[in-house]
């Protein structure tokens, strides 16, 4: 009877899995089909106020690059208000203090505001610099990594003059250090299937879908419409899309509108990312999964917008999978589910990134990265299989932001005990497959990718930890020997550089 649930648990598994490349596939087809007029960037006859919000958070690196390119924003200065959200606890604040005061001197109109508590996080910092501007009729939103290109306003406004209802235009992420290191190269390649397929399908298609965080114009009405930014999930961008589309507004996506962004360069920080990433979308699809199945959609757009919101299901399925199979190898004459018959699914990603790389006109050699995003993506799966479990038992956690110059040792990123986690999957899927040899021969090359994918991921998590810890322990090292310079320890010199001494003594 155990081993029967056991075998059923494996097929329903790999079925849900199935149905997650079809759904990249109808995806593929829509991108391909579903062309999108070209824009004609009509001017309005006036233009409308825009509010540009900057949130940060501790990003001494880059938050003055951010603020020039907000300040360099190619629109009517009369029109234009620049808000930084600054929740940051280091020196960042002295930074962006000081370029804000700059750039007032020179008559742009740039705010700065801070507050001392995170409530909300990233959700709360836009309301509330929100709430703080009466004017602003469209509110553009940009990461601290992003830098926005001087026309972006200009490409992106015109789009809702001839559409009362649409609430957001999204454009598309490009990169600033794709080449930097083999992660960052396959991110690249991966976000890039993820702009030109997904968010192109979901767009031109009229199916449902999301602003992205950064790099969107919003329309005020539409946000203020849907209940504003709230705080309750991971993923505000996600939850508040949905709950406008709810509401009967529209989203766009425009491809051709680029801003480009910093890449995470360490895998940690990818984890870290794509762990709050994965947990936001849980809990977005936790709140509004019922609205959705009720909304007065077409039951196709329905069903696409729900495998939309579980888009990080696959990762918790493939861990049950792992498990799994070493009961089925073990009891089972024969697997209990035949690959062969979907083997072809497996060839949609790829052709997906080679038609993401072909429309974006990259050098087609980058699809060799692709060999290097295929263990990335399944290693990922053990944290975001924690990130499932946590939305779905209601666990809170912190909004933590992915680092920028994760290799300085002040924003390193620390091991968890996931790592430990992917090691001990690593040889458990190594153990299941070479009994998988003599037994079940067909599963032995998907124990053998899992297990490769697992270990390097754990592997290199665990030397990224051990070389940030070593670059933390030689920054404090000269830390303490700079100390030492401007406060000796010889009594004889105590009186003339020590400050803290008493002068009575």
């Amino acid at each position: 009877m155990l081993i029967e649930f056991l075998n059923w648990a494996y097929v329903f598994a790999h079925v849900l899995l199935a149905a997650f490349g079809l759904n990249l596939l109808v995806a593929l087809i829509a991108a391909v089909l579903h062309r999108p007029p070209k824009p004609t960037y009509a001017l309005p006859a006036e233009w409308p106020h825009v509010l540009v919000q900057l949130p940060i958070f501790n990003e001494r690196y880059v938050v003055e690059r951010l603020i020039d390119a907000a300040a360099a924003l190619d629109y009517p200065a009369d029109k234009l208000h620049i808000q930084v959200l600054d929740d940051s606890t280091d020196d960042t604040a002295n930074l962006a203090r000081a370029r804000v005061a700059q750039y007032r001197a020179r008559g742009v109109n740039v705010s700065y505001l801070h507050r001392a508590q995170r409530t909300g996080f990233k959700a709360g910092a836009l309301a509330a610099g929100l709430a703080a501007d009466a004017h602003a009729e469209y509110v553009a939103i940009f990461d601290a990594d992003f830098v926005p290109p001087p026309d972006f306003l200009r490409r992106l406004l015109s789009d809702f003059a001839a559409d009362a209802r649409l609430g957001l235009v999204q454009a598309r992420w490009e990169h600033l250090n794709a080449q930097e290191n083999p992660i960052t190269r396959a991110q690249a390649l991966a976000l890039d299937s993820y702009f030109t397929v997904e968010q192109v399908a979901r767009s031109n298609a009229g199916w449902l879908m999301n602003f992205n965080g950064s790099a969107g114009l919003w329309r005020r009405a539409c946000i203020e419409d849907a209940g504003g930014w709230q705080g309750d999930t991971l993923a505000e961008d996600l939850d508040l899309s949905y709950r406008a589309q709810l509401r009967g507004w529209r989203l766009a996506y425009r491809a051709e509108a680029a801003a480009p962004a910093e890449l995470p360069p360490t895998l940690l920080a990818v984890k870290r990312q794509q762990f709050r990433w994965a947990k936001g979308s849980f809990q977005v699809m936790k709140k509004l999964g019922g609205a959705l199945l009720i909304a007065p959609f077409p039951l196709y757009k329905k069903l696409l917008g729900v495998l939309h919101l579980a888009g990080y299901l696959p990762h918790p399925l493939v861990v049950l999978s792992v498990l799994l199979s070493l009961p089925v190898v073990l009891f089972s004459q024969q697997a209990p589910f035949r690959w062969e018959g979907l083997g072809w699914l497996g060839m949609v990603p790829p052709l997906a990134a080679l038609w993401g790389q072909w429309r974006l006109k990259r050098n087609l050699w980058n699809l060799r990265n692709y060999i290097l995003a295929v263990p990335g993506m399944i290693g990922l799966a053990v944290s975001n299989t924690r990130a499932f479990a946590e939305a779905l038992w209601g666990r809170a956690s912190e909004f933590q932001r992915t680092p920028k110059n994760t290799r300085a040792a002040a924003y390193a990123v620390q091991l968890d005990w996931t790592t430990w986690g992917e090691l001990a999957l690593a040889a458990y899927a190594l153990f299941t497959g070479f009994l998988a040899l003599e037994r079940l021969p067909a599963l032995a090359p998907v124990m053998f990718l899992y297990a490769l994918s697992f270990g390097a991921v754990g592997a290199l998590g665990v030397w990224e930890a051990r070389a940030m810890r070593k670059a933390q322990s030689t920054m404090r090292n000269s830390q303490s020997a700079t100390q030492k310079m401007r406060f000796p320890q010889n009594p004889q010199f105590a009186t003339r550089f020590d400050v803290r001494r008493d002068v009575s003594e």
